[in-house]
């Protein structure tokens, strides 16, 4: 049976809202410097530090 068109505009309601968080994503960490023709940022010795802690302690194992 169809959908009522109600039902489809709450679903693209709500699929319309990010589901990541990037306040807390990995490049969003202490930025060093930028690579000068790609802009990568790179991160402080620290960052990569706290990072990997992050992964080991709450990898699944």
């Amino acid at each position: 049976m169809p959908k009522s068109s109600g039902e489809n505009r709450s679903k693209e309601k709500f699929m319309a809202n990010p589901i990541e968080r990037h306040d807390t994503a990995a490049w969003r960490a202490d930025i060093k410097e930028l690579k000068a023709e790609s802009k990568v940022p790179i991160p402080t010795e620290e960052s990569v530090l706290l990072a990997k802690e992050w992964v080991d302690t709450n990898a699944l194992s």
